[in-house]
């Protein structure tokens, strides 16, 4: 069971019949069901929420300075059991001076940290690891800047229910169904990322005032593009990180190496659904976006299947909530000062529901301007649907291979 966050903050303010009156409060307020609610949300116990809703509907009030319960009642503090349980979690908490530690690469909430000292050996509850960090001094802490160097489409709802219809088919039918899409363009180097993370008193992760951005020995500012290949049904994600433009062809690629590394062995029919943005480089008016999916399609043998979302529906594309999120929590705070560090913490990128994340660098160079011809688009394999064929279509492999756009993938 997973405490909500709320009640984990209040326990630690609140004393104990401040708590038991809250919790029977919030009861209340919820009406039939309550008590259960709260004791799933709070793991209280029933009996302390029920204690609580007898007290407030009897009229009783605590009054400041009254005491709560008699001299040395009450229960002790688990380090009275557990000896160096305070120092342990410090520890987790705190790694610095263990060379092994440099850069951690989970997210140090209180769960993790928990987990952490069970592994070691010692047994502590995330409420017990809040209580310890804060009177340890402990608070959440984001980047410090400080180190100085140089509208609603009408179509809208009737997309979805198709896209919605076209999921159900593809898990029936065994094939695979992947939501794609790039996460913003990372700038590699010792830069402030969003988030906040558990640190001791009066340190702070210091980042640089200003993001310049690195340059490599060309000139070219040092980035990482992140574009994500999520499976629907598999709750796997793959995340090629491009280091030059996000351009159709890399967009693709991307999608070509999740099929190579993984799709084959998933399913063996010869189709895949693409669920993907109405812009950018997946986008719908992209030209060089269907003529590399039609080299794709010429490759593998693959009839793809693309929807798009409407545009400005981006959010509910599943890859953002179900993948993107996921490593912006985990890789929170953290600057991602190389490519080996943005990589590190895309593949140690897990949930308690089953995400698992395989990164992978592409070292590519992807042109940009690149045009697509008239006669290009009409050699086209492809399958327009009657409703909206712009944004549901089939590209099928072409009888007779033309010249199409298909870069050789290089792995690092």
């Amino acid at each position: 069971m997973t405490t909500d966050e709320h009640y984990v903050r209040m326990k630690a303010e609140l004393n104990e019949i401040q708590w038991r009156h809250f919790l029977a409060s919030e009861a209340l307020q919820i009406g039939y069901g309550g008590i259960n609610q709260v004791v799933k949300k709070s793991g209280a116990s029933a009996l302390t929420v029920q204690k609580g809703v007898r007290e407030i509907k009897a009229g009783q009030v605590y009054h400041p300075g009254e005491r709560i319960r008699k001299e040395g009642g009450g229960r002790k503090k688990l380090s009275f059991y557990t000896a160096g349980v305070e120092e342990a979690v410090e520890k987790i908490a705190n790694p610095k001076g263990n060379p092994e530690s440099t850069l951690q690469w989970t997210s140090l909430s209180m769960e993790h940290i928990a987990e952490a000292a069970k592994k070691q050996g010692v047994q502590v509850s995330r409420m017990s690891v809040y209580r310890i960090l804060k009177e340890k001094g402990f608070a959440l802490r984001a980047n410090k800047k400080e180190i100085e160097e140089g509208g609603n489409h009408p179509d809208r709802n009737a997309q979805f229910e198709h896209i919605n219809e076209m999921g159900q088919k593809f898990r029936r039918r065994g094939a695979l169904a992947l939501s794609v899409d790039a996460k913003k363009t990372e700038i590699i180097g010792n830069y402030k990322n969003k988030g906040a993370e558990w640190l001791p008193q009066g340190e702070d992760i210091r980042v640089n005032l200003h993001d310049f951005g690195e340059k490599d020995a060309a000139g070219k500012k040092v980035i990482g593009i992140p574009y994500g290949v999520y499976n629907l049904f598999q709750k796997q994600g793959v995340v090629n990180v491009g280091i030059d433009h996000n351009t159709a062809e890399f967009a693709v690629e991307s999608i070509r190496r999740y099929y190579e590394e993984f799709g084959r062995k998933l399913s063996s029919r010869k189709e895949i659904l693409l669920l993907a943005d109405a812009g950018s480089s997946n986008g719908v008016k992209n030209r060089l976006w269907k003529v590399a999916l039609q080299g794709l399609a010429n490759e593998t043998g693959l009839a793809i299947y693309v929807c798009h979302y409407p545009p400005g529906t981006s959010k509910w594309n599943p890859i953002e909530h179900q993948l993107f999120s996921f490593i912006s929590i985990h890789w929170r705070a953290k600057p991602l000062t190389s490519y080996e560090v943005l990589l590190e913490l895309l593949n140690h990128t897990r949930t308690q529901a089953g995400l698992t994340v395989v990164a992978m660098k592409d070292i590519n160079s992807y042109q940009t301007g690149i045009k697509i011809t008239d006669r290009q688009m009409a050699e086209l394999n492809i399958l327009r649907d009657d409703f909206h064929g712009d944004w549901n279509y089939i590209i099928k492999p072409q009888p007779r291979q033309s010249t199409v756009i298909s870069p050789k993938a290089k792995h690092e």
